[in-house]
């Protein structure tokens, strides 16, 4: 009979215990208006869309309390004299603060609701009430409330001084992480310059990415130790990337094509390049554009889709480049003495290389001339000089050596009929 009896009696106190703990559920612990913000925050967390239904309807009234409180105020202030005048004022500033940090509690709970799927037209409501109310009261202050009521804002600790030291800790977090990204990117430039593979245009970029990823996730780690959530940050950013994608479809194709030049490395800052019929040389390339000064000082931009997509000729890749002139002589004058003051000239130049070997040779017999190729080595930087110098000093010596440099000319043949 003894255990019969005690499993009823384990049933019931199993029983018991359900109920208590359903009652646990069913019950919290009330918002008080004494809770801080981040209290609020806590104890909403667990709390069902009913229960904060429950509980936004109380924080209404106590809203609804508090702006009557200051009414009435107003409304004894319009008839007080002397000193009471004041005394009123300081009551209606005091109780404004203290409604300030209701609506704002009470918002934090409309802001549960709306997470749970609280009903949107209800929660539309409440906040179109505070809304309303609040602007009507400000319509009906006088101006000497106002301004008691900013000037009590600025200096106090939770108005103007909590804004000013928000203020001021942005700020200094935005230098602290500009001199932390400039530090990053030291660190960086000093391992990236040791590797020798890489462009310089390449280092640059590298450089520049790390710059201001280190100043991004920063500024998120500052956004989240002040207390801003950055959720929907990353929501927007996410949602709106495929309209940026779509918009700026012209743009992403520079970048491509950018990376495809840094990474391919066809030139590099200082080179001198021809593409797209502009010869000049490279200054910088960007994500998007490459730069480049003429020979006659002009910058040019262009976008790095058409430098890609161009045929690029690297001027400077090479340390050694050949020059190629042809001279032309009449068909009256001596071959050989042509060759002998051509070989002369290249022989004693300074510049130009003795190996490779420079090559002179009849080329070809023209219209008006006997055409001599001469065809020198130089270092790619001393191109243009001996270009410039054997073109003047084959005219001195063709001169001196009695071989003449022929224009264009036509023989005409006259026949007469007898």
């Amino acid at each position: 009979m003894r255990k019969p009896a005690l499993i009823l009696s384990l049933a019931l106190l199993f029983m018991s215990g359900l109920v208590f703990a359903q009652e646990e559920v069913n019950t919290h612990d009330p918002l008080k208006a004494e809770h801080s913000v981040d209290e609020l925050q806590l104890l909403t967390a667990p709390l069902t869309l009913e229960q904060l239904t429950a509980e936004a309807a109380k924080w209404q009234s106590r809203v609804q309390a508090a702006m009557s409180g200051v009414a009435r105020l107003k409304v004894e202030a319009l008839t007080a004299t002397g000193d009471r005048v004041s005394k009123i004022h300081d009551e209606i500033n005091a109780l404004s603060t203290r409604r300030v940090e209701i609506v704002d509690k009470y918002n934090l709970i409309l802001d549960a609701m709306e997470l749970k799927g609280g009903d949107p037209e209800l929660i539309s409501t409440y906040r179109q009430y505070i809304t309303g109310a609040i602007a009507s009261e400000f319509q009906a202050t006088d101006a000497k409330t106002i301004l008691s009521r900013a000037v009590d804002w600025t200096i106090s600790v939770d108005g103007g001084g909590s804004l000013m030291v928000r203020i001021a800790t942005i700020l200094g977090s935005l230098f602290v992480l500009i001199l932390a990204a400039k530090l990053v990117r030291s660190i960086a430039r000093r391992g990236i310059r040791r590797i020798s593979n890489l462009s310089v245009l390449l280092q640059d970029f590298l450089l520049k990415v790390i710059y201001w990823l280190t100043f991004a996730i920063g500024l998120m780690i500052v956004l989240s130790v002040l207390g801003i959530d950055i959720t929907p940050l990353f929501a927007v950013v996410g949602g709106a990337s495929f309209i940026i994608a779509f918009a700026m479809q012209e743009t992403l194709g520079n970048l491509a094509a950018g990376l495809m030049i840094m990474i391919n490395k066809p030139f590099d800052v200082g080179d001198l390049v021809d593409t797209n019929g502009i010869l000049g040389e490279v200054e910088a390339v960007s994500i998007v554009s490459t730069t480049v000064r003429t020979l006659d000082n002009q910058v040019v931009i262009l976008p790095n889709s058409q430098v890609w997509g161009s045929i690029i000729t690297n001027v400077t890749v090479s340390p050694v480049r050949r020059v190629d002139m042809v001279f032309g002589i009449g068909y009256g004058d001596d071959i050989e003495t042509a060759s002998q003051v051509l070989q002369g000239l290249v022989s004693s130049h300074p510049l130009i290389l003795k190996e490779p070997k420079p090559n002179i040779k009849v080329h070809e017999l023209a219209d008006s001339s006997v055409n001599f190729i001469c065809r020198p080595w130089v270092k790619t930087e001393n191109y243009w000089d001996v270009y410039w110098d054997l073109t003047r000093q084959a005219k001195e010596e063709f001169d001196k050596a009695g071989v003449s440099i022929p224009f264009p000319q036509r023989d005409v043949h006259l026949y007469s009929e007898t």
